[in-house]
């Protein structure tokens, strides 16, 4: 059973656009790159699959010529399949693995452009560093992330309450009702994440339970992944790294409190390595004076997210039914499992073309900090947003922000149903999708 991704239909523009450059699929292990891109191949009238750690005799063919009509013909030969132009959709997969293949994809689009050819890899940003010059303008990279909250509530068969929740807005907000339902769906999903084979088995068989062993078992294969990550730095590093930004979750990223054996130096490529690998996403400070956002960055300052809440609450060993039963969401404040959420929710809804950074400002003065938990920009307004795990919260950082950077309006996400009071406007946490739409 196959569950709609968002990124399905950029999959299919992309198969009918007359000026296609080869497809590079980007993103972290296990969200679901491969799936994708086998639904894809059902809409040709033939798929072939090469998966470049499974095969790996395959690795010699691409030793040698890089022409695309030599390749099509051996990989035909070797796997007994045709390759026509313009109906076959050739996928190498795991091409991290063959660098060489990696080189091809140019070739491709430069003496083969009406083939079909999509490529995808984990840990695929290594093998990329490793190229001096990589088909710049002659391959189009696309970014993939777990399920996003609405990904989720469409596999849940949730059709017309998403569609319903789409259409609200702080003038228009949903029915008690439907926003209780919608409150008890993502807390479910917290619990779940997004990532594919937790939220299938959980479409399928309803067991939270289940999901947890299979957030486990991620768990541990990310975590033997280290080894991969580079020779050089002992995966014993990596992991005291990645604990580390576990147990920071939801303040600034102390280097300090991350090891007491590690040099800074020692700690800051260990969490490069996991930002390369997408398994830790960085939230860095901006001073917000203007657009784009990242043209006044302070790096010293950056806070970590772990790629999915699911992974994030086995990691942190919290008990989830105080959040499944609880009247309030009280289990959300550990952690910052709310804050963590709406990052995550910025980045899966943003535009899948390009590697979405996120921001966060902060002012620190004598009796006056100032925090505000993301930065956005939407065409050329500078939204600030502030995420509360309740319904009550001060703004006081919020009205600070408008007043000092003459922002129009700011956004507060929390267990609140949509309204607006003044130049707040207020979101349910479910509804980041509504404030980028």
């Amino acid at each position: 059973m196959y569950l709609e991704r968002n990124i399905d239909k950029e999959l299919l523009r992309w198969k009918s656009e007359n000026e296609r450059k080869p497809l590079l699929v980007r993103g972290a292990r296990q969200v679901g790159k491969s799936s994708s891109i086998r639904k894809l191949g059902e809409s040709f009238d033939s798929f072939l699959e090469v998966n470049f750690e499974e095969f790996r005799r395959v690795h010699s063919l691409f030793e040698g010529d890089l022409t695309p009509q030599v390749l099509c013909e051996n990989l035909s030969i070797m796997f007994g399949k045709e390759i026509v132009p313009g109906k076959t959709l050739l996928f190498f997969d795991e091409i991290q693995a063959c660098i060489p293949a990696i080189s091809s994809l140019r070739f491709f689009y430069e003496k083969m452009p009406e083939l079909h050819v999509i490529a995808a890899g984990s840990l695929l940003e290594f093998a990329l560093a490793e190229i001096p010059s990589f088909g710049v303008g002659r391959v189009r990279s696309i970014y993939m992330y777990p399920f996003s909250f609405d990904e989720f509530l469409k596999g849940m068969g949730q059709e017309k309450l998403f569609n319903l929740k789409s259409n609200a807005n702080t003038q228009k907000p949903l029915v008690s009702a439907l926003h209780d339902k919608l409150l008890d769906l993502l807390k479910k999903f917290l619990i779940i994440g997004g990532m594919p084979e937790a939220v299938h088995k959980y479409v399928i068989e309803s067991d939270i339970k289940e999901c947890q062993k299979i957030l486990d078992d991620l768990i541990s294969s990310f975590r033997t992944d280290f080894a991969k990550y580079k020779d050089k730095i002992p995966s014993l590093r990596i992991k005291e790294i990645f604990e580390s930004v576990v147990h920071q979750a939801g303040g600034k990223f102390v280097f300090t409190k991350a090891s007491q054996n590690l040099n800074t130096l020692q700690i800051k490529e260990a969490l490069e390595l996991l930002i390369m690998a997408g398994l830790v996403i960085p939230v860095t400070h901006t001073s917000a004076n203007g657009i784009p956002l990242g043209a006044e960055v302070n790096l010293k300052k950056r806070k970590m997210l772990l790629l999915d809440t699911g992974l994030f609450q086995r990691l942190m060993k919290l008990d989830i039914s105080e959040l499944l039963f609880g009247n309030e969401f009280n289990l959300v404040n550990k952690g910052g499992i709310a804050e963590q959420f709406i990052g995550l929710e910025i980045m899966k809804n943003s535009s899948c073309y390009q590697q979405t950074e996120l921001f966060y400002w902060h002012r620190e003065a004598l009796n006056s900090n100032a925090e505000i938990d993301y930065v956005i920009q939407k065409q050329n307004e500078i939204i600030p947003i502030e995420v509360k795990s309740g319904t009550k919260g001060s703004m006081n950082s919020m009205f600070l922000f408008l007043s000092e950077k003459k922002a129009k309006y700011g956004c507060r996400l929390s267990l609140e149903n949509f309204a607006e009071y003044k130049n707040i406007k207020v979101y349910p946490l479910y509804a980041l999708a509504n404030i980028l739409a």
